[in-house]
């Protein structure tokens, strides 16, 4: 046993022990909030604290590992014992990167972060750059998305807790793949959140997801610091190249300095520390470029932010839905509009909100790299009624002309997990909360949301039917599979011909051109001396490109002054035009 300094913040409780291995020991407070103890443990040692004359051994809120789950006792987890073998990765940037999603829970049949290793090289021999983990943070019950922890700090111990997350990233780095983890900082799940009982994590407001983080209102200091402590903790003691940081827009800030342009700028310091770049990338639906404007510019200086306008305009061209959030979309002049711009709301009316939305982007400043494309996300399928992926409702054209429109603009591109080879399983909701109640209204809750949207309420799966989760995890022997092993090509070939080719390296918005015809329903985007010619309707159509054949999907006939493209079909040609 050795000497082991127990801490917490807690200005709520006026008495607090810390019980370790069903001991319990008495705490002193600073004045500052912080009680601490110095007490002998062993490295397996279990501890909680005991708030005043509650005898309820509650966990760590800094817990770095939770080997019963969230309502008991944190074990201990020395991260300077970790053993690493990537001391020559260099990293990298995200910018203009390939980013792959992926869920660990259903990645693979066994779920874990070992499991998830024996699948790398696919990932490799696909040419993705980082592998973007969904939260791993701590939540109740063995299953769910990630997104309602309760202890940020700790690891999932079903996926294998913090040494396997340590293996997993370790493996990634020997096999030159970054790692970007999803951090929820937003709120907090309902089952397990002991935190308010040990001081004011939580503020008046709430968003959708449950009640806010204080970051702003009275005594929010030191939940800034419980935040911004964490977030560089999954960089330094779990060496990911970057966050992905969910859902920026509830994080309700009031102060001069608002806590992403602190995170951001805690983390170009952490940068220059290790030696690597490190990159922070915002999910917001609010079309705001400040997040991604540089600090010296009167921006958070985030490097780079989701694009749902881009998903947006590109699924509704594709697909025709134009339901909920797709109605402003659909046509070709907006996704032209919006691959040239970057976002289409911007400053302008959105009649789902009903009222104006956006700001422009500054495209001599901010680069198209620092937005992310992709035709599907965890969300973006996973919020479906059914969780049915666009293989479900497109044809296999549609599928290759909304690939290249991703992969060959100039934004750095995603790809969310079996997409690459149009993998046939859904990835629905699914969740465990371990009280009947919360479990009864998350199931019932989900079934009226959609009812009240036209859905057969009969339709919406279970969440808490271990069957959803089964359902949803993928299925490896489809990428041997005749179609799906076409597709599978075909992701592969457009991500090399994204690193080939100099003129698909160019991400400044202002040097893409952009033509199309909205009743033929054809699109071409021209870069540099390559034109990327798509055709999105069923017919065939005469489209005003000609030049030498790089790639294609159909097969194309070039003519003196234009090239027919087959139906649901693209072609990218060396032209001898002049660069815009």
């Amino acid at each position: 046993m050795t000497e082991h300094e127990f801490a917490v913040w807690g200005p709520r409780p006026d008495r607090v022990q810390v019980d370790v291995d069903g001991t319990l020991y008495p705490m002193t407070r600073s004045g500052d909030g912080w009680w601490r103890a110095t007490v002998a443990a062993n490295p397996d040692s279990r501890y909680g604290f005991v708030l005043d004359d509650d005898a309820t051994v509650l966990p760590d809120p800094r817990s770095a590992r939770q080997p019963d789950g969230v309502h008991a006792r944190s074990a201990l987890w020395d991260a300077a014992a970790a053993t690493w073998s990537d001391a020559d990765w260099a990293g990298r940037s995200i910018e203009g990167a390939v980013i792959y999603e992926l869920h660990i829970g259903t990645f693979t049949p066994g779920g874990t972060f070992d499991s998830a290793i024996e699948r790398l090289d696919h990932l490799v021999d696909l040419g993705i750059d980082f592998v973007e983990i969904m939260p791993v943070n701590a939540f109740a019950g063995p299953r769910g998305w990630g997104y309602d922890g309760v202890l940020w700090y700790a690891v999932h111990e079903p996926y294998g807790g913090p040494d396997g997350l340590v293996r997993f990233v370790d493996a990634c780095h020997r096999r030159g793949l970054g790692v970007l983890i999803d951090a929820v900082f937003n709120h907090l799940g309902p089952s397990g959140n002991y935190l308010p009982r040990f001081g004011p994590y939580l503020s008046s407001g709430s968003n959708p997801w449950g009640e806010g983080i204080n970051i702003a209102d009275a005594d929010s200091d030191e939940v800034r610091n419980y935040i911004l402590d964490c977030a560089l903790r999954w960089m330094r003691d779990f060496h990911a190249d970057g966050l992905r940081l969910d859902a920026v827009h509830a994080l309700v800030d009031t102060t001069a300095i608002h806590i992403l342009e602190e995170l951001a700028a805690e983390t170009d310091a952490l940068s220059e520390q290790v030696g690597r770049p490190l990159s922070l990338i915002a999910e917001s639906d609010r079309n705001d470029p400040r997040f991604i404007t540089p600090r010296s510019h009167g921006g958070y200086g985030m490097t780079a932010q989701w694009d749902d306008d881009i998903h947006h305009a590109l699924h509704t061209a594709v697909s025709g839905e134009n339901h909920g959030y797709y109605s402003d979309f659909g046509s070709m002049e907006t996704l032209a509009h919006t691959l040239r711009h970057g976002y289409f709301h911007a400053g302008t009316h959105s009649s789902f909100r009903r009222r104006r939305h956006g700001r422009p982007l500054d495209t001599s400043l901010i680069p198209g790299s620092r937005l992310l494309a992709y035709t599907s996300t965890h969300d973006q399928v996973g919020n479906r009624a059914i969780g049915d992926r666009p293989t479900a409702y497109l044809t296999d054209g549609q599928l290759a002309v909304s690939a290249a429109l991703a992969l060959l603009t100039p934004f750095t591109a995603m790809l969310f997990m079996g997409e690459e080879w149009a993998a046939d399983t859904p990835f629905q909701f699914f969740s465990s909360h371990p009280e009947p109640e919360l479990g009864e209204a998350t199931r019932v809750g989900r079934k009226a949301e959609f009812a009240e949207h036209g859905w057969d309420a009969d339709e919406v799966p279970d969440p808490q039917d271990e069957q959803t989760f089964l359902r949803s995890k993928l299925n490896w022997t489809e990428p041997a599979e005749d179609r799906h092993a076409r597709m599978l090509g075909l992701y592969r070939d457009l991500i090399a011909l994204r690193r080939k080719e100099t003129d698909l390296t160019d991400f400044w918005l202002d040097h893409l051109g952009v033509d199309y015809d909205e009743d033929a329903r054809w699109i071409v985007l021209r870069r540099g001396a390559l034109a990327i010619a798509c055709n999105l309707g069923s017919d065939s159509v005469a489209v005003p490109v000609t030049g030498d054949v790089v790639y294609a999907w159909g097969e194309p006939r070039v003519g003196s002054a234009a090239t027919a493209l087959d139906g649901q079909s693209f072609a990218v040609l060396r032209t001898a035009e002049e660069p815009i």
